[in-house]
């Protein structure tokens, strides 16, 4: 034979030749060489994964030389016959249909997800919050689904037009960093109590630098000015090379942190540009006109509140809510110096407080209104003697050796933006107040060059309309008498309907245990009964008798002879075939050996190659042939109860009172590991256990659960406030049901490193839950109070 017709290592890909390349044989009868089994990563001690079946499998502590030798291999391979206890392993029909339709995909949540803050994290006194959108509050819809916060927040960003997210991801891009002298953005939180969503930023502790009593310098005070000058100016430079334009400014966008710097908070800049419109709004009407009195009026209301505005800013308001200016056709555009207009004025507002509010207001009605009247000898004037009035107050502040910085500050006030300064100019200007230019050796103001026709302006975009169009559309939806709390039912907006449910009653008692199969579904029970209903119309059909004690579990088998296999706290074990005539008797029954002290069958299980596992009271896991109800096998190893059983990938999971999950090997009942032992004193009972793939749900007395992926533990979350009895795991769809009389849904997504656990929403019930069971899109869930309920998606 060819060398290359060699059986080779599945993993090095090395052909065996008993020297080198010694072919050890594992458990689930697989081969591969000695020198790579030593290189396996171990996860869990005493067992590795096969690198051909990815099956979990005993590892001799001693080392891969302990394992048998498969020196002819070739011989056995192709002759040999397959071990009958080596199980099956076959693909889980996983539903592709989801318990709730998304409204928003993976990528668009993968987008905004690094973005967004827990509804549990944020205290609104600390942090400075601007509402950028609205969203059911979950408690008025009278919806018997209630969406989690994840799915509220993620629709009411789904909902946003394309404008808006993008001026929102721009923001949230730029400033989630720390970026100098901008208050840094936080996320997005939004408020379950009032239905908004917020742009969550942090707060400077000294708040508003006006507040300080800043706003009054005499001679002595210039190196203040100075700094604070400069600051605001830094202030405005990161916001430019962020590529964005703020378009108005007030004292309140200005923070002091505890060090004495000011900090722009864009959040401030936000809500005051969101005033301004709302003051330009009610200047007039779409389609109107206005003349300089009611420019002067707009003016002087603004610079009331120290509210400032650059014209080509204001203009363009304006003309977004359809008001025309008599006389004007000024169409300069909005450039980054329209920020320098508002640094100057802002300075001068704070040299000068009130003395020259009255010429300012005079000097903008000229510009506007009479600018384009080819009256610039009148314009000229006025603004002339404007700056001379500047010029004057502050050399009567600060003397002569302002005069560099009277000239750049009146610069910035020229109609034009073009001949403008920038906000580094004014920058360096300030500086060399402070330190003069030939010992200004160390710094330089690089980088801060921008592309003018580039720039977005706040103040003009979609983050500042936003408010007004959430007011227009809750007071349209607002009934009379009743409080609006949002503006799109998100319940309704991701389902595109309603969770429905319909009731199935027949129980006498407490239900245990649920199972689908053969197109039917079985529910078990405290009444000593299994109680059989098609899964076409919900109608009961049949009903298994014959127990002497409490049904506590029923699984399914959906082979070629479909069964219904129940068990019982006495210990028995029935057979029951579910082919249509449904018989009256078991087709097979048996009991576990009995013994007072302990309480029977607590939990069951099914391989694929016909065996069952039973959990006990006796804190014994056994195996049981399906064929002849003879027992096979029996683990031992939990110190209590074993209330949960689960079968997957040719490996047993157990869990059991005393807060342990155990792995079994399927083809020897070997103990592969145990999960939990080193954290007994933190976790309580072990409820249930649902296995999928490579992924292990185990749920537990104090409400939590833990999820284990590749056997490592990947997430531990308190879900609950009370004991989780069941939870059903298919795919990437996680039920959990509990003591507090809730069901919460989860998405699990994320990889074999990071398990994300999305909270989807949450079924709040009249009883305890005791089963659950997911299939095909449809929930079904059994109750304390003798009900079983299906939920399923409808429109």
């Amino acid at each position: 034979m060819e060398s290359q017709d060699l059986p080779e290592c599945p993993v090095c890909l090395q052909p065996y030749d008993g020297a080198c390349t010694i072919p050890r044989v594992l458990a689930c009868g697989h081969t591969v060489c000695e020198s790579c089994l030593l290189n396996l990563p171990k996860k869990l001690p005493g067992a590795i994964r096969c690198p051909a079946c990815t099956v979990l499998v005993k590892y001799p502590p001693e080392g891969p030389t302990t394992l048998p030798k498969n020196i002819d291999l070739l011989r056995l391979i192709p002759g040999g016959s397959e071990n009958p206890r080596k199980p099956v392993n076959k693909s889980k029909n996983v539903s592709n249909l989801p318990f709730l339709p998304r409204s928003w995909s993976d990528e668009f949540y993968s987008n905004w997800k690094s973005y967004l803050l827990r509804d549990d994290t944020v205290e609104r006194d600390q942090v400075s919050l601007l509402p950028v959108g609205s969203f059911s509050s979950g408690e008025e819809d009278g919806s018997l689904f209630k969406a989690g916060y994840l799915v509220r927040v993620m629709d009411c960003l789904r909902e946003m037009k394309e404008e808006e997210r993008e001026d929102l991801g721009l923001v949230l891009r730029a400033f989630t960093k720390q970026n100098c002298r901008i208050c840094r953005v936080l996320g997005l939180w939004g408020d379950l109590g009032d239905g908004v969503l917020y742009l969550v930023s942090e707060k400077q502790k000294w708040g508003n630098f006006l507040d300080k009593d800043l706003g009054c310098f005499e001679k002595e005070g210039v190196f203040n000015f100075a700094l604070m000058g400069m600051e605001m100016c830094e202030a405005v430079i990161s916001l430019h090379k962020e590529g964005l334009i703020a378009g108005c400014l007030s004292f309140s966008c200005f923070q002091l942190d505890d060090f004495g710097h000011i900090y722009l908070d864009l959040n401030e800049v936000l809500l005051t540009g969101r005033g301004i419109q709302d003051i330009v709004a009610n200047v007039g009407f779409s389609g109107n006109k206005i003349g300089d009195g009611e420019i002067g009026m707009l003016f002087k209301d603004l610079l009331k509140r120290d509210v400032f505005i650059s014209p080509e800013v204001l203009l363009k308001l304006l003309e977004k809510e359809g008001i025309g200016v008599e006389c004007c056709s000024l169409k300069y555009p909005i450039r980054y110096s329209s920020d320098a207009w508002l640094l100057s004025c802002i300075l001068l507002r704070i040299v000068n407080e009130d003395v020259f509010r009255d010429e300012w207001v005079e000097y903008m009605c000229h510009i506007i209104v009479k600018g384009s009247e080819n009256s610039e000898i009148d314009c000229s004037s006025v603004y002339t003697s404007l700056m001379e009035k500047v010029s004057s107050l502050l050399g009567t502040k600060f003397g002569a050796e302002c005069a560099s910085l009277q000239q750049i500050l009146c610069k910035c006030l020229d109609l034009d933006p073009e001949n403008r300064s920038l906000a580094g100019d004014v920058w360096k200007c300030i500086r060399e107040l402070v330190i003069k230019p030939q010992f200004d050796k160390m710094v330089k103001l690089d980088g801060a060059s921008y592309d003018e026709n580039g720039g977005r302006c706040m103040v003009v975009g979609k983050l500042c309309l936003l408010s007004r169009e959430r007011t227009e559309t809750q007071e349209k939806y607002e009934l009379p008498g009743k409080e609006a709390n949002g503006v799109t039912d998100m319940v309704n907006s991701l389902t595109e309907g309603r969770i429905k449910w319909k009731d199935l009653q027949g129980h006498l008692d407490c239900v245990t245990g649920l199972a689908v199969g053969g197109g039917y579904l079985f529910s078990s029970s405290f009444d000593k009964s299994v109680k059989v209903w098609s899964l076409q119309d919900y109608s009961h059909v049949h009903t298994f008798r014959g127990h002497e004690h409490k049904v506590m579990a029923v699984v399914c088998v959906d082979e070629e002879q479909p069964l219904c296999i129940s068990g019982d706290s006495g210990g028995g074990i029935f057979l029951w075939s579910i082919n249509i005539p449904f018989g009256q008797d078991p087709l097979k029954k048996w009991y576990e050996e009995k013994d007072w002290r302990y309480s029977g069958i607590h939990a069951l299980a099914v391989s694929e190659n016909g065996y069952l596992y039973t959990g006990s009271g006796d804190k014994l896991i056994k195996e049981w042939s399906l064929r002849d109800g003879t027992l096979s096998g029996t683990m031992t190893g939990h110190k209590s109860v074993v209330s949960a059983v689960a079968v997957n990938n040719g490996v047993l999971y157990s869990g059991s009172w005393d807060g342990t999950v155990r792995l079994w090997s399927l083809s020897d009942h070997s103990l592969l590991t145990v999960l939990g032992e080193g954290m007994l004193r933190s976790v309580s009972t072990v409820l249930s256990l649902a296995a999928d793939q490579h992924t292990l749900i185990a749920t537990y007395e104090n409400g939590s659960v833990k999820i284990w992926r590749h056997d490592v533990l990947r997430k531990s979350m308190q879900i609950h406030n009370g004991a989780i009895f069941t939870v059903s795991l298919d795919g990437k769809w996680l039920f959990t049901g509990s003591w507090d009389r809730t069901i919460k849904a989860q998405e699990l997504a994320g990889d074999d490193v990071e398990v994300d656990v999305r909270h989807i929403g949450s079924i709040p019930c009249d009883s305890v839950i005791t089963a659950l069971s997911y299939s095909e899109g449809k929930l079904f869930v059994g109750f304390g109070d003798r009900t079983v309920k299906v939920y399923y998606h409808g429109k």
